[in-house]
């Protein structure tokens, strides 16, 4: 199968693209984080404060305060045990136990990992991996590496001025051993809702970031030790402490002839041992091969695609109410976010809640990142659609969100709930008791064009992004939101007319209002 038709399998047949032999080994399944074995380790502080409001001034970290950074961004957070009945099509007594982080994941497993490059004092310079199962740092390499990384963006950082570096993995059979070769699809998304989660608790911490989709990927991923046909690097965001920071540079003379492989022989290798539970992994080359097309070997290949954003006014359009921003405490909110499916009670929803709601969405959305440069107002990637029902004052139908103009844009009338309930694939979620059901969309040929298949990557993980804001802003405001990839992509298209725009649908989020399932949770901090 061409890498082509791969893609649009994903998209619009995902069911071709999961096996049909067997089911899938839970005994026998890897384990959610990685574990190295016989590395140093440094402890961090599990006495986490329990509230994160407002922002604080850039200020460089203590040990003790990333040890917070990090438990709040990717750390095991709460043990959560469910118990099923009947209505679940289960027997009763049936109950699911698992550790919960606050940035969730399809399935809860977590294919992502958590790198970091650190200068701080109490801490041996040197390359990090985050253990999230015992809270604590992994020391991989011991040195200087500012010079190394600087190349590996192409000379587009100040390296120097950062006190560190995370670097987002995929570990490919993590969830590879459940959805098979979908589980290319989730793993950006699963890399984009961390990378969301990071830059949003960077803010609470006072840390500046830019995050860079473009680098070496072999010279990343030769820094980290790892093995290409198991893991690869999806993004690098250097972290500073400097309210002016410089971002996106625009590299120095001679760049077009730095290469990942000469860069990679500036190290020594390095191989380290570590374990992930299964003692069969089968082989998943069309993920290897969509890996290998994705990778960038020459620094001369990096661009700027970003676009400055155009006013439109194709008239027709709702004007939603001016609210001010959602003031909350991300702790809190982070603690308070649910998942539902069969827990969706149908309730009307206010016009000032929804123009908050979606305030809230795109204003935290926007992010410095190595596509759009310095640009002040770059055009949006991703965009968001939505069918509503029962929101007082705005007639049933689908809309597209302007967040330059804060209006919806109609697209069609009525009552949609039937026709998004028959593109589920599992009914899991009764649409007809959500007020709210969101589609991300974005131009998969457009950005494909521009960076080749790397461009499907970053557009899912900038998918994952935007439903990261939008699980925020949900629980901000006592609802719910269910992120689903089991419906019928051409249906949505069709409802949303994206066709003619060239816009696809790339993930369903069900929002509203819900009942809690019977569970019981216990904290994991200190």
């Amino acid at each position: 199968m061409s890498l082509k038709a791969f893609l649009h399998q994903l998209q619009f047949d995902p069911d071709k693209a999961k096996s049909k032999e067997g089911e899938t080994d839970w005994e026998d399944a890897p384990l959610p984080y990685k574990l190295y074995r016989g590395l140093p380790a440094y402890p961090l502080s599990a006495e986490v404060p329990l509230t994160l409001e407002g922002e604080r001034d850039c200020a460089q970290p203590t040990l003790r305060e990333l040890g917070h950074f990090l438990w709040y961004t990717f750390g095991l957070a709460q043990l959560s045990q469910s118990v099923y009945g009947p209505d679940a099509g289960d027997e009763w007594g049936s109950s699911l136990q698992l550790c919960r982080r606050f940035v969730p994941s399809g399935g809860g497993l977590y294919p992502s990992e958590l790198y970091l490059y650190l200068k701080l004092e109490d801490l041996p310079q040197g390359i990090y991996h985050y253990d999230a199962a015992h809270h604590r740092l992994i020391l991989l390499r011991e040195g200087q590496y500012d010079s190394y990384l600087s190349k590996a963006l192409g000379n587009r950082c100040d390296i120097p001025a950062c006190f560190g570096v995370a670097i987002v993995t995929t570990m490919f059979w993590k969830n590879y051993f459940k959805y098979d070769n979908f589980s290319y699809r989730l793993q950006g998304l699963d890399a984009g809702l961390v990378i969301g989660q990071l830059l949003e608790v960077s803010k609470r911490f006072g840390f500046e970031t830019g995050v860079y989709f473009q680098f070496l990927d072999r010279a990343i991923n030769h820094l980290l030790g790892i093995s290409e046909q198991e893991e690869s690097a999806y993004a690098v965001i250097p972290l500073s402490a400097e309210a002016e920071m410089e971002w996106f540079l625009p590299g120095q003379d001679g760049e077009e002839l730095l290469s990942a492989d000469e860069l990679c022989r500036e190290l020594a290798e390095t191989r380290h041992e570590h374990y992930m539970r299964s003692t069969k992994v089968l082989n998943y080359p069309m993920l290897i091969k969509m890996n290998e097309a994705s990778m960038m070997e020459y620094s001369r290949s990096f661009q700027q695609i970003g676009r400055e954003r155009k006013s439109e006014d194709k008239g027709g359009a709702y004007r939603l109410p001016q609210v001010k921003r959602l003031n909350y405490d991300l702790a809190s909110v982070l603690r308070e976010r649910y998942s539902p499916e069969i827990e969706f009670v149908l309730q009307p929803v206010g016009p000032c809640s929804l123009a908050a709601l979606l305030q809230e969405v795109l204003s935290s959305f926007r992010y410095q990142n190595d596509l759009d440069g310095k640009l002040v107002r770059p055009e949006a990637r991703v965009s968001l659609y939505g069918c509503f029902y029962g929101v007082e004052g705005i007639s049933n139908g689908a809309y597209r969100y302007d967040d330059f103009a804060h209006a919806l844009q109609p697209v069609r009338d009525g009552d949609h709930r039937s026709w998004l309930q028959q593109g589920m694939s599992l009914d899991n979620v009764n649409l007809h008791q959500v007020s709210l059901c969101f589609h991300v969309a974005g131009n998969m040929d457009d950005l494909q064009a521009q960076l080749g298949y790397r461009g499907y990557r970053i557009l899912q993980m900038e998918a994952g992004m935007l439903v990261h804001r939008l699980l925020l802003a949900a629980s901000a405001a006592q609802m719910g939101g269910r992120p689903l990839l089991g419906f019928d992509a051409q249906l949505s298209n069709d409802l949303y007319k994206l066709d003619f725009s060239g816009l696809t649908s790339l993930i369903q989020i069900p929002v509203g209002y819900c009942r809690s399932r019977s569970r019981l949770e216990g904290s994991l901090a200190h």
